[in-house]
């Protein structure tokens, strides 16, 4: 994750042959985009973490290379008309509040069937995996269970379901990696454990 991270310190990042880059807000991103090839960063690949605003979702579509956090059908229904006027296929993660926090968007695991239903079916989108936060705890044994119960969910729609392209589950941050990837994860989260402590 490279919030707050400045431009400099990603290209030395990229140097030493990191590829994927992610960002948790559009604005923010616009820029180290923009600015990134002038860098040679040309094989870098844009991930949008962050919450989505579907007033942010054009700008979106034409910057980031993949988004994990469709939350909503709406916001896929958003996505897809901008990527199909747009001409290209976005892929997408479909984020699922596992542990119900109220502070948190995502899919409840109980909407998950019936919305990748209808998202499944939308032009411009593939579908490719679920994305998971987390709830903050000190153990990460802790939130182990969220991170199971992502997997298993995944495992349920990818057998129900013929996603060619579901495989990613996209969970674990630098204090809870570990366990994330124990637990299955394809894609982690780190900034911190990458870069340092955010200024």
């Amino acid at each position: 994750m490279t919030k707050t991270v400045p431009l400099d310190r990603i290209a030395a990042a990229y140097q030493l042959g990191l590829r994927d880059f992610g960002e948790n807000r559009v604005q923010e991103g616009m820029g180290k985009i923009a600015d990134s090839a002038a860098l040679g960063l040309t094989l870098a690949r844009w991930h949008l973490v962050g919450h989505l605003q579907t007033n942010k979702v054009k700008t979106a579509v034409a910057i980031f290379d993949i988004i994990h956090s469709i939350d909503s059908v709406h916001l896929a229904e958003a996505v897809s008309r901008r990527a199909v006027a747009a001409g290209r296929t976005v892929p997408v993660l479909l984020e699922v509040n596992v542990a119900g926090e109220a502070s948190k968007f995502g899919f409840s695991p109980g909407e998950l069937p019936a919305a990748l239903e209808q998202i499944s079916k939308m032009p411009g989108l593939q579908l490719e995996g679920l994305m998971t936060v987390a709830p903050l705890a000190r153990d990460p044994e802790e939130i182990r269970p969220v991170f199971r119960r992502l997997r298993e969910l995944w495992d349920e729609l990818r057998q129900s379901y013929n996603l060619s392209h579901f495989r990613h589950l996209s969970m674990g941050m630098t204090d809870d990696y570990q366990v994330a990837i124990q637990e299955g994860a394809t894609m982690v989260r780190l900034g911190r454990a990458i870069f340092g402590e955010r200024r």
